[in-house]
């Protein structure tokens, strides 16, 4: 059973409306990397995409229960194109969809496998999803000082918030696929460097992208104020007359199109780009590490998702 269908098998149910908000982002799109790379991770280890469809299904479904919480949280009005849940059926709805995906992710895994792998599946799904929380909550907190982060700061709100959800994917997969614990352990590994990567290299993307190829303006998340990786490694970088013009854009009002683009041309002088991706570099290189001596056809879908983390532009 593919994921979608086994999400769309579960996620169902009375009153409708509720469970027509649940599956609403889930029927516009999504790239679904996060269960792909639980199948991988399945595959690596001499399993099947079927053993692990389960833990894809529920790391899907815990992702959509945190970008339905996002949205209401940012007020954003679309996503994949259409209007975001709270949008459509209203915040309290919304809500009750984010609840029900959140607890059909157990219940999948719940009927995954052995009871012993069932119950260490479900103490590391648990575990990202504090994990998650807890880097939301700092994401917000780092967003409503006017305290730029240090880069330690902001990598371990990231290691939270975006790379928890990649480690237990892999982790997940390896578990169903019968890995040994050393086995989980390096797949866990390698899917929380390549969330990471993939972070630092969004990041870039949000500041000095290709408004061709992002379909949003160059700046726009220095337009939004996000004091994001290429913000702080260009305030280390900068002299004082750079510091104030790239503060001005993430600190008080939001910013116009002058000031915006002043930032943006002093961020690519200062080389933040070759820095972003020399980082996302180092940490796929160590992801890679973790994949050394595995094959398979596993294998080589982890490395392409990781080459893709690294190497995107959009």
């Amino acid at each position: 059973m593919s994921v979608d269908r086994r999400m769309a098998s579960s996620v169902r149910g009375s009153p409708p409306r509720l469970y027509g908000a649940a599956m609403h982002l889930i029927r516009h799109g999504g790239k679904r990397l996060r269960p792909r790379m639980a199948e991988a991770s399945a595959q690596v280890f001499g399993g099947s995409a079927r053993q692990a469809s389960a833990a894809a299904a529920a790391v899907e479904m815990v992702h959509n229960f945190t970008l339905i919480h996002d949205d209401i949280m940012d007020n954003d009005e679309r996503r994949h194109g259409v209007p975001t849940v709270h949008e459509k059926y209203g915040q309290p709805l919304a809500i009750l969809a984010g609840d029900v995906l959140f607890s059909k992710a157990f219940e999948e895994i719940a009927s995954a496998g052995t009871p012993a792998r069932a119950a260490e599946s479900a103490r590391r799904l648990a575990r990202a999803c504090v994990e998650v929380c807890e880097g939301q909550a700092q994401d917000m907190a780092m967003a409503g000082s006017d305290r730029i982060p240090t880069v330690r700061e902001y990598l371990g709100m990231v290691g939270k918030k975006t790379a928890a959800l990649f480690e237990v994917s892999c982790a997940l997969g390896a578990i169903a696929g019968g890995a040994r614990a050393r086995g989980v352990e390096d797949m866990a590994a390698f899917g929380r460097n390549l969330g990471v990567a993939f972070q630092v290299t969004d990041d870039l993307i949000g500041v000095l992208g290709d408004p061709r190829r992002t379909g949003k303006p160059v700046g726009n998340d220095l337009r939004e104020g996000k004091k994001s990786l290429p913000v702080i490694e260009a305030l280390r970088r900068a002299d004082r007359r750079q510091k104030k013009a790239v503060l001005r854009c993430v600190t008080g009002r939001r910013p116009g199109r002058a000031q915006v683009s002043e930032a943006v041309r002093i961020i690519r002088e200062l080389g933040v780009e070759d820095a972003m991706r020399a980082r996302a570099a180092r940490h796929a290189s160590e992801a890679r590490g973790r994949l050394s001596g595995r094959g398979g056809p596993g294998a080589a879908k982890l490395l392409a998702a990781l080459e893709l983390a690294v190497r995107r532009d959009y």
